[in-house]
């Protein structure tokens, strides 16, 4: 097994390839990914002809190439914006529901966003009957603020 693997090394570089690559689908952060290149690279080398001390040598070179040139530009490319991003519950704020059992002054009930039932106050002194539209103005641990839409 090891003298196949010796003869055809770029079998070999595909293995590590693939499993960088199955590491970089879990993490996302473009890290995993530079090694993947850089097996990219041994493949052409191990089918080129030279020996497995420059296949490892390319490996290496390109990988950490990649992780200083490619990785940052693609972080650069792919996350613009998500500074700013709220997530989870925080971008509950600003969407629109459905009252599923109506909020009374002082009072909470229900409403329904994206299939998902969430407590609620009313913003004001307001009064919403249940199948009124509401839109979320603001989030206190699991109640949400809202008014009408």
């Amino acid at each position: 097994m090891i003298e196949y693997f010796q003869t055809n090394l770029w079998l070999l570089w595909t293995l590590v390839g693939v499993i960088f690559l199955i590491l970089e689908l879990t993490s996302g952060d473009f890290f995993f990914m530079s090694f993947t290149l850089g097996a990219v690279a041994a493949v052409v080398m191990a089918l080129c002809g030279p020996g497995f001390i420059p296949q490892l040598i390319a490996w290496m070179i390109i990988s950490l190439a990649s992780l200083l040139v490619v990785r940052p530009f693609a972080l650069r490319y792919l996350h613009r914006g998500e500074k700013n991003m709220k997530t989870n519950a925080d971008a509950l704020i600003g969407r629109e529901g459905k009252v599923i059992e109506a909020i009374t002054a002082g009072e909470s009930g229900y409403v329904k966003v994206d299939g998902d039932t969430w407590r609620a106050v009313s913003r004001g002194t307001e009064e919403i009957a249940e199948g009124e539209t509401v839109k979320i103005v603001a989030r206190k641990s699991l109640i949400v603020t809202v008014e009408r839409a």
